[in-house]
């Protein structure tokens, strides 16, 4: 029995802790693992309890001031002076009155700020999911290239064993080796860039999901290339994406924003109520101060505010149209794919299959040359390579159909 060389050994024991971490991971598990960690969510949850807090404060009142006073002291001067006799003395609270209903005004806004950054932090994380999706199928389809390649580079070993006992035993020229040779290590080349494409495509799906670790990954979901993609009405997409009831709802914060400056647009007179002790006698002091609004009507604000709905309410017509093209767009994209995997790449990848084994029996029993055989085995490679590009584009494709319906978590 021959035994196992150090080199063999070593790599052996160089593997072997990089298969032991290898994680399983599916769409879900990156999806769910990458909004659990994400800071980018974490801000947006601060964001939503910053809008209730100051939602809490808009519904408070004003607060009453206390006044304490004193007037007409002196330390000089004829006749002599008597603090009891000779002075004012006044202790006295005011209240601002809000009118035109300022609070409730306030607290409205206030609200719509905190549903416009509950729905923000779910776009962030649709957001999220949907570029976790995206670079799993991409880092799973550059996996499968790079397994497909290296599958191929060991079957093409044979090969080259086999034309090497050929032309030991005289059956074949040496010429027809070096080809084969040649064959061979472009195919060493090409899974090496396969090899590097599939590295980074995996440290960027961990990097989408937050981690500061890449271990190797095993992609358990396999792509479908018969997978339906429902078909969900306009009018259903535009009432449940969030980007949509974002916008919805700026046009509702800018309107509170009207209702709010049309209020501050009243005044607020401030009540005084008090104690006043003066010439020696004990009074009762009260006064109304009423703001003259000669010139300042807080017209600049209602301007702005009017201005500010006809703002929302444009983007909120731009952004249902980018999203009728964008479902319209990515649906036709899907469909597109799914018949060119089903109807193009998968029977021309059985075709040329078909053509190696015919080729490689042929050129085994003498009835074809080298060349055939080759580009038959070229054209093999590149089919699989294509039906695999083809079937993890159709997954990132059906991602973009989730992401245009807002089916994403």
């Amino acid at each position: 029995m021959r035994l196992p060389t150090w080199t063999s050994c070593a790599f052996a024991l160089a593997i072997t802790p990089a298969l032991f971490a290898q994680v399983r991971l599916t769409v879900a598990d990156a999806v769910s693992e990458a909004v659990a960690g994400n800071p980018v969510v974490a801000t947006a949850a601060a964001r939503v309890a910053v809008a209730e807090g100051l939602r809490h404060q808009a519904g408070l009142a004003p607060n009453p001031r206390l006044f304490l006073q004193t007037e007409n002291t002196r330390f000089y001067g004829s006749p002599r002076f008597s603090y009891s006799r000779d002075t004012d003395t006044f202790a006295y609270v005011a209240q601002t009155i809000e009118t035109g209903g300022k609070r409730q005004r306030r607290v409205e806004l206030a609200a719509g700020n905190v549903r416009r950054s509950s729905l923000e932090q779910q776009l962030q994380r649709q957001q999220i999911a949907s570029q976790v999706s995206l670079a799993y199928w991409m880092a799973a389809g550059a996996a499968r290239a790079r397994d497909l390649l290296q599958q191929e580079v060991a079957s093409f070993e044979r090969v080259v064993q086999f034309h090497r006992d050929r032309v030991r035993e005289g059956a074949a020229a040496e010429v027809d080796l070096l080809r084969i040779e040649v064959e061979r290590d472009r195919l060493i080349a090409a899974a090496k860039i396969a090899s590097l494409d599939a590295e980074r495509a995996r440290i960027a799906l961990f990097r989408e999901m937050g981690k500061s670790e890449f271990p190797p990954v095993e992609f358990v979901d396999t792509p479908d290339e018969t997978r339906i993609v429902a078909v969900v009405a306009p009018e259903d997409v535009l009432e449940r994406r969030p980007d949509m009831m974002i916008s919805r709802a700026a046009i509702e914060l800018s309107r509170a924003n009207l209702r709010l400056q049309q209020a501050n647009a009243r005044i607020d007179p401030d009540t005084q109520l008090g104690y006043k002790r003066t010439a020696g006698f004990h009074t009762l002091f009260a006064s109304v101060q009423i703001p003259l609004p000669l010139r300042n009507r807080n017209q600049g604000q209602i301007e702005a505010a009017v201005a500010d709905i006809r703002v929302a309410e444009s983007s909120l017509a731009s952004m249902t149209a980018l999203v009728r093209s964008e479902l319209e767009s990515t649906v036709n994209d899907y469909q597109a794919r799914q018949q060119l995997l089903i109807g193009t790449l998968r029977p021309m990848r059985d075709r040329a299959d078909e053509v190696f084994r015919i080729a490689d029996a042929a050129y085994r029993e003498g009835g074809s040359d080298i060349l055939r055989l080759l580009d038959a085995e070229r054209i093999r490679i590149d089919t699989q390579l294509a039906y695999s590009r083809g079937l993890f584009d159709l997954q990132q494709s059906a991602v973009n159909v989730a992401i245009a319906q807002g089916n994403l978590p």
